[in-house]
């Protein structure tokens, strides 16, 4: 009797997962682009859960570049909603081992925007490449970066580039080359520590100018004590770069209904 009660206990859990889904695993797969002679690597990821279109991500990294944090953050961003592009505007041979080398790479490019905007558009047309290996719908792509990529989406947005909008967390705000009137047409979201030493009230008044002079559709948001990397879990280099677990969580909240809103049909 025992034993037939086993078995049928066995048989209804058998049928029981037959029936269930699977649980989605999320894929990461290398992604290499050419540009101006010179190659560049990024990661795409996205979940493996059927082969419904889904709208795309252009992430652009910190300062560090591609790299296991840049990944794990793009899986947070992806779930189940969007295919991301972690982007590389150094170069396939630039990977950054700390904040000195990171400066020396960002640099060139931080005096450059032209060339700062050429590498990112780059990124977002490999992204765009991907639609035929990926579950990507090209009609709603966004670009999203942290600190260095947060300056970095604010630029692709200055240049007018095909976005459904941009989200820049704790990104520089200042630019040698401001949006010309009339020409906003990415909206932004823009989240930032009011304590950042990076970002004075200066840059503040001067982004708000700028953005309404090109007529953009732009918010630009202040979470209270926090400092620059604030939404980077491993920053720990007080008082400057530090990460605030409720400026984050907000901030990430605050992404989230912004990029649904934008990349909804």
């Amino acid at each position: 009797m025992r034993a037939a009660r086993q078995w049928q206990l066995a048989v209804m859990a058998l049928c029981l997962s037959a029936a269930l889904p699977a649980w989605a695993k999320m894929q990461q797969r290398p992604v290499e682009w050419q540009h101006d002679g010179m190659t560049f690597s990024g990661v795409l990821v996205h979940d493996d859960e059927g082969d419904a279109r889904r709208p795309g991500v252009v992430m652009v990294p910190n300062w560090s570049g591609v790299n296991a944090s840049a990944i794990a953050k793009a899986e947070q961003i992806a779930g189940d909603d969007y295919v991301v592009l972690v982007a590389d505007v150094y170069g396939k041979t630039v990977r950054p081992k700390d904040s000195s080398e990171a400066a020396a790479a960002s640099k060139p490019l931080r005096d450059d925007r032209a060339l700062l905007r050429a590498r990112a558009n780059a990124a977002l047309e490999a992204l765009k490449a991907q639609a035929g290996r990926a579950p990507l719908d090209t009609r709603h792509i966004a670009a999203v970066g942290f600190c260095f990529g947060g300056t970095t989406v604010l630029e692709m947005a200055r240049a007018g580039m095909p976005l459904a909008g941009v989200v820049s967390l704790h990104g520089g705000l200042s630019t040698p080359v401001p949006a010309a009137t009339g020409t906003g047409k990415v909206p932004m979201l823009v989240l930032n520590g009011a304590a950042d030493q990076g970002v004075t009230a200066e840059d503040i008044a001067a982004f708000g100018k700028e953005m309404d002079g090109a007529g953009a559709d732009w918010q630009f948001v202040n979470f209270s004590g926090a400092v620059h990397c604030f939404s980077e879990s491993d920053a720990n280099s007080p008082p400057g770069c530090l990460y605030d677990p409720r400026a984050d969580k907000r901030a990430w909240k605050m992404m989230d209904n912004f990029l649904e809103e934008r990349l909804g049909d």
